[in-house]
């Protein structure tokens, strides 16, 4: 019977640790869809674990992983989420305001929801617009737009950036070079 009791609590315990994924500026009818081959849930910690084939999708922000653990926390601010998918790599991509699509990739993404930082551990990659970084590990600040980037202690590879000229469209329906 409190077997029957202790499952009868994950299901509503699973909806109210990732009911707070939903931004206050997102309308109600935005949803978050979770898909993997295995779900797990530490009710006692507060943390949902999904493994094999992970797949996140809430509004414009996708996730792709091997595993993604699910943090809810009252020391990580009013969404009290940080979302932390591991993969070879791990996936994260959101649209951009401006239409664009910001994808980051890494053996470790972190996405501290509340405050929209990413850290990208081992092998990190950001790319928008046509502009692409590649590091040991990046930071990304996404509403300050701030990124660093760092190369390995051990390593003897460098931070690599790819800048791709921006071309004027006006110029270009002109006839202009």
């Amino acid at each position: 019977m409190t077997n029957k009791f202790a499952h009868l609590l994950v299901i509503p315990s699973l909806f109210m640790a990732f009911a707070s994924f939903a931004e206050t500026n997102l309308p109600p009818a935005d949803q978050v869809s979770i898909s993997a081959d295995k779900q797990l849930a530490q009710l006692k910690d507060n943390i949902g674990i999904f493994e094999n084939n992970v797949e996140i999708i809430h509004g414009n922000r996708r996730i792709k992983a091997d595993r993604l653990e699910v943090h809810k926390r009252e020391d990580l601010g009013d969404n009290k989420q940080l979302l932390v998918a591991t993969g070879s790599p791990a996936y994260f991509e959101e649209k951009q305001a401006d239409g664009t699509i910001m994808s980051a990739s890494a053996k470790e993404v972190r996405y501290d929801v509340a405050k929209r930082y990413l850290t990208l551990i081992g092998d990190a990659q950001v790319t928008q617009a046509g502009q692409k970084i590649n590091a040991k590990s990046i930071t990304y600040d996404m509403d300050q737009q701030l990124i660093s980037a760092e190369k390995g202690e051990s390593s003897n590879d460098r931070v690599h950036t790819i800048l791709v000229p921006v071309s004027n469209k006006k110029d270009k329906s002109k006839g202009q070079p």
